[in-house]
């Protein structure tokens, strides 16, 4: 509880989102990013004293002392665990602001999973990939689509979840990033044009799949008394936690496939923050698959194990549904920054600055991260 509203979101960077255009090296995007983030806060690079560079995006600490000239850089770490890695981070900022050994901890990542590196290499880099050789990719698990369709399918047999289903959460991601002027995928999609889209990796198809893109997006993490007097209004973070899954390592060996780490992070998150399911007024939720997101809403307790199917029916994670979800498009249709950039959109949408996709008084809202086989993390905001 310690770390409740001790530290505050002061500012957001993003470069363009792109696909076949190269924009520069992962190192050069995650500069971009961080220096639009620090100018936001209103900052100057030298006032930065802790970095957590996000570890897929291959840059270390010494970078940003290089580059940007810092003077006493007091803190770096990284937090690998995939696409949980950003949100994680959050709480690693956090602590280390409590515990007086920063002010300003900047949070950046810079990819090229289009031009450079395909995201699906990502399994290749996961620590868990030598359990992953000897139980997954025997039997022919090797890219994540391949590794998580037995959730999904799991999900299907046990509580007549649907591909249609899947189609929801689809097509209203894609609905929100048409309204976002820095999206990779702006094309209109429907219900139909999810079930004809190729089959992946039964029972996903292609438009279950999220993007592998080119970008950068960074956060500036600030000591809430400090956030207070900076240049944009701040953005407490109120409730955070990780959680890893059981048998964390590989998928085939868990008791429980549809259960994800998320669910031991919930509820102390929800408790940290002190606030309930109904207080949530948008959500930005780790979609690096349409099942995934799906599985995310149960596990953090918006409808019970099972109900996910029915929950995201009739449009209700869009715009003016119960619980609008990834307002700027996510991994699905915006890109794919490990989650970055649904921490931007949360902070962007509780200043009230989303544009055509802002959520009406949005004051309080989550968002989470999902990373290797289940690992899970998520920071609770309101307006400060």
């Amino acid at each position: 509880m310690g770390l409740r509203d001790v530290a505050a979101i002061s500012g957001i960077g993003e470069t363009s989102y792109r696909r076949g255009e190269a924009q520069g090296s992962s190192l050069s995007l995650t500069l971009q990013a961080s220096l639009a983030a620090i100018a936001d806060a209103g900052l100057y690079p030298r006032d930065i004293d802790g970095v957590i560079p996000i570890a897929s995006g291959a840059v270390v600490a010494e970078d940003f002392i290089t580059n940007f000239g810092i003077p006493d850089l007091r803190f770096s770490a990284t937090t690998p665990m995939g696409g949980a890695s950003p949100v994680a981070a959050i709480q690693c900022a956090a602590a280390a602001i409590a515990a007086g050994i920063c002010r300003h901890v900047l949070l950046p990542i810079g990819r090229t999973g289009y031009s450079g590196a395909r995201i699906s290499t990502r399994v290749h880099q996961m620590p868990q990939f030598r359990v992953v050789g000897e139980f997954e990719m025997p039997l022919g698990g090797i890219a994540p689509a391949q590794l998580y369709a037995p959730m999904a399918r799991r999900h299907m047999e046990l509580y007549g979840t649907t591909s249609r289903q899947l189609a929801e959460i689809a097509v209203s991601t894609r609905n929100h990033a048409i309204l976002n002027g820095n999206a990779a995928m702006t094309k209109p999609i429907t219900i139909d044009d999810h079930q004809d889209s190729r089959m992946i990796s039964d029972p996903l198809r292609l438009l279950d799949c999220s993007l592998e893109s080119d970008g950068g997006a960074a956060v500036v993490i600030s000591a809430a008394d400090a956030a207070r007097d900076m240049r944009r209004p701040r953005v407490l973070i109120s409730g955070m936690a990780e959680g890893h899954p059981d048998s964390p390592s590989v998928i085939t060996q868990r008791p429980e496939l549809t259960r994800l780490g998320i669910a031991k992070a919930a509820p102390r998150a929800f408790a940290m923050a002190g606030v309930t399911h109904a207080d949530i007024d948008v959500a930005e939720i780790y979609d690096c698959f349409t099942y995934i997101v799906l599985c995310q809403l149960e596990d953090l307790g918006f409808c019970a194990k099972g109900e996910g199917g029915a929950f995201v029916e009739g449009g209700a994670l869009g715009l003016g549904g119960r619980l609008p979800v990834n307002t700027h498009g996510g991994l699905l249709s915006q890109a794919h920054m490990a989650g970055m950039n649904h921490i931007v959109e949360l902070v962007r949408q509780l200043r009230g600055d989303g544009g055509a996709a802002q959520v009406a008084g949005a004051e309080i809202g989550l968002v989470t991260g999902y990373g290797d086989m289940g690992d899970g993390s998520i920071a609770i905001m309101r307006r400060g």
